[in-house]
């Protein structure tokens, strides 16, 4: 079972930054992918970001150059750099990953608000 916690949500303005980050109780080592999604409200749940164990990263074309995904296994943690965020980044931000028992888990949730 991995447990996964995100923080880092809250209320910025447009062109501001958040930082989510996402703590798991498993060792990140065995994880075969580890990302980020996020859903508003009426819309579905999206990709946003995600990495693989063999270090391959993803972005949805929404967000390519403004955010950065990383982890650290050190401290068994993801993140997500979020910069330049627009109105329409608001949402609810989901960590994810997959086991190498290809069983997926996802965190809470943590709400990112972006003011126009």
């Amino acid at each position: 079972q991995v447990q996964l916690v995100e923080s880092g949500g809250g209320l910025v303005q447009a062109g501001g930054s958040l930082r989510l980050s996402c703590a798991a109780s498993g060792t990140i080592s065995s994880f075969i992918n580890m990302g980020w999604y996020r859903q508003a409200p009426g819309k579905q749940r999206e990709m946003v970001a995600s990495i693989a164990s063999g270090g391959i990263i993803r972005y949805a074309d929404s967000v390519k150059g403004r955010f950065t995904i990383s982890r650290d296994g050190a401290k068994n943690t993801m993140s997500l750099q979020m910069n330049s965020l627009k109105f329409e980044d608001s949402a609810v931000y989901y960590c994810n990953v997959i086991t190498t028992m290809i069983k997926g888990y996802w965190g809470q949730g943590t709400q990112v608000t972006v003011s126009s």
